[in-house]
């Protein structure tokens, strides 16, 4: 891989040319392994706004959303949905904890303010609810991983790779994806499909997180990979 096709992505932008050669020696081939599942990320009602508005308005109707780059997102997402189920592979949903199993009100997943839970604002967008079969985690912190079963499924699945989707790319999506990486999983972020409040947070830490933690792809090139793959591989 060329340097310049490992640095063809959204940051290319705002990362200045001094930076990219300071984290040129990150640059290696991107891959996915033989054993991926999807790791699908918050995906639940209040993050999807009902009309495209600007940040700031979208926010002051329900400050969990992420907007107009959520709505971005859709197609996007339902693409890669599509092609994961259409081969087998196996999906697991993370979503806030809401089910009423601990009392706690004191942990959250980030410092921003909190607002009283509504169980129908965290239940999943219906475009990507689960199936039958398809494991959900349910969390209280930013990372997938934290205090959840996540990586005993995995680890009984045979799981060497996570393909990353959801929001948010600098909360939620970075925490599971620096701990997945810790853990030993190989991780994907797909980069059309994870999105954030802020286009310039979100840039920023998916040239972070590709230099340090996971293979950035584009949604093609993951739909390329997986075209491939047959879960019948040993």
């Amino acid at each position: 891989m060329h340097f310049e096709e490992f640095e063809d992505h959204c940051w290319r932008d705002i990362v200045s040319e001094e930076t990219l050669a300071i984290y040129e020696p990150y640059m290696r081939n991107l891959y996915i392994g033989q054993r991926p599942a999807l790791l699908s990320i918050d995906l639940y009602n209040s993050v999807f706004p009902s009309e495209s508005l600007p940040m700031k308005e979208a926010m002051s109707e329900n400050p969990k959303t992420c907007g107009p780059l959520a709505l971005q997102a859709i197609e996007p997402l339902k693409r890669l949905f599509a092609i994961v189920r259409t081969k087998g592979i196996p999906v697991f949903h993370v979503t806030h904890e809401t089910r009423g199993v601990t009392q706690e009100t004191t942990i959250h997943a980030t410092n921003r303010s909190s607002s009283v839970v509504n169980e129908r604002d965290f239940a999943f967008y219906p475009d990507f609810s689960p199936l039958d079969k398809e494991i959900v985690i349910y969390k209280l912190r930013a990372s997938a991983f934290f205090g959840t079963p996540l990586i005993a499924y995995l680890v009984r699945e045979g799981v060497d790779t996570l393909i990353i989707c959801g929001e948010s790319t600098s909360g939620c999506v970075r925490a599971s994806v620096v701990d997945g990486y810790s853990f030993g999983f190989h991780m994907v972020v797909v980069e059309e499909a994870v999105f954030d409040r802020s286009l310039h947070i979100h840039k920023i830490n998916l040239f972070d997180l590709h230099h340090k933690y996971a293979d950035v792809m584009h949604l093609s090139e993951v739909e390329r990979h997986l075209r491939e793959f047959d879960p019948r591989d040993p």
